[in-house]
C-alpha cells in the first residue's frame, strides 16, 4: 500500500511484542503507515537498528538513552526488557559507544532522551541532565535531530535547551508524547520543536486544547507502542497500525480532514527527520 500514515515513534522492537515484531512491523506497512523505531538505551536502541534494517524502505531507528536509565531503577518494565526481567542498574550515557550507532544509515533521530520528574531526587535530576547534553552534543555532531522525552520536566527542559542553544539544530527535533500546556508548547516551538500526539489524545480530554492550538506544520503523530493504545483499541497491546486512529481525532479536534493531516504530517517528517 502506498504510505499514507506516520509513526513517529514506536517500540515495536520491543520484548512486549512475544517474537512478533516484525509481523506488526507488516501489518502497520500494509495499512500504509510507516515509521520510527525508538531506542530508549544501547540494547533496545541496537534492536531498533537491527528490525529496521530487515525493511528495505517505510522503516527508521531513533538511538538514545532514556532519562530513567540514568539512574537505577526499579521495578523494571518487562514490556521493555521482557518477562522476569531483574532491577538496572544505572547507565552512564557513552557518547562513542552510541556514535557507532547514530552514524547507521537507517538512523535518522537521536533519543529518547530528555528529563522526567515523575519519580526523582537531585541526584537523579542532575544524572538525567549530563545524559541529555551528552546527546544533545552528539546529535549535532552526527547531524541528525533530536527525539525528546519530558514528563513533569518542562521548565528545566527549557532551560537547558536555552542555556545550551549552540547545540540545537535549525530543525531540533521532537517533542515526543506531549503532554505540556499551551505555555510549554509555546517555548518549544519558539525553540524550533515540533510536538508530538498520541493515543492519550483520543480518551483524555485535558489534551484537546493543546492539539488545537499547535499548528498543524508544528504537529507529528505518534504511538509509543505498545503503551497507550487509542479508542477503539484502548486496553489492548498498542501497534503502529493504530496510529490512524490518532489522525482521525486531530482531525476532529482541530476542524479539517483526517488526509489533511496525514498529509501534512508527512511533510513535517520528511522536514524534520529527512526520510
Amino acid at each position: 500500500m502506498q504510505p499514507k500514515f506516520f509513526d513517529a515513534h514506536a517500540h515495536a522492537h520491543f520484548p512486549a511484542y512475544g517474537g512478533e515484531s516484525r509481523a506488526v512491523v507488516e501489518r502497520a506497512l500494509e495499512s500504509g503507515v510507516e515509521m520510527i523505531l525508538v531506542g530508549t538505551e544501547h540494547g533496545t536502541s541496537a534492536g531498533a537498528v537491527a528490525l529496521a534494517e530487515q525493511f528495505e524502505s517505510g522503516v527508521w531507528a531513533a538511538i538514545g538513552m532514556h532519562p530513567t536509565h540514568a539512574v537505577a531503577h526499579s521495578p523494571v518494565d518487562t514490556g521493555e526488557f521482557g518477562p522476569g526481567a531483574v532491577p538496572r542498574g544505572a547507565e552512564v550515557f557513552d557518547p562513542d559507544r552510541y556514535r557507532a550507532l547514530a552514524e547507521h544509515p537507517k538512523v535518522v533521530a537521536i533519543g529518547e532522551c530528555g528529563l522526567d520528574y515523575f519519580r526523582r531526587d537531585a541526584e537523579s535530576s542532575d544524572l538525567q541532565r549530563v545524559a541529555l547534553v551528552s546527546q544533545m552534543e552528539l546529535a549535532r555532531d552526527v547531524g541528525k535531530p533530536l527525539t525528546i522525552h519530558c514528563r513533569d520536566a518542562f521548565a528545566d527542559l527549557v532551560a537547558v535547551f536555552k542555556e545550551k542553544r549552540e547545540l540545537l539544530l535549525p530543525e531540533p527535533g521532537t517533542i515526543h508524547f506531549f503532554t505540556g500546556t499551551v505555555g510549554d508548547a509555546r517555548e518549544l516551538m519558539d525553540l524550533g520543536f515540533s510536538l508530538q500526539f498520541g493515543g492519550v489524545v483520543t480518551f483524555a480530554r485535558q489534551y484537546e486544547e493543546v492539539v488545537r492550538y499547535v499548528p498543524l506544520e508544528r504537529t507529528v503523530t505518534e504511538t509509543d507502542a505498545p503503551y497507550v493504545a487509542p479508542v477503539p483499541y484502548r486496553g489492548r497491546r498498542n501497534e503502529p497500525a493504530y496510529v490512524v486512529e490518532v489522525v482521525k481525532k486531530i482531525a476532529e479536534l482541530k476542524g479539517v480532514g483526517a488526509d489533511e493531516v496525514a498529509g501534512q504530517v508527512r511533510d513535517n517528517v520528511r522536514r524534520i527527520f529527512g526520510v
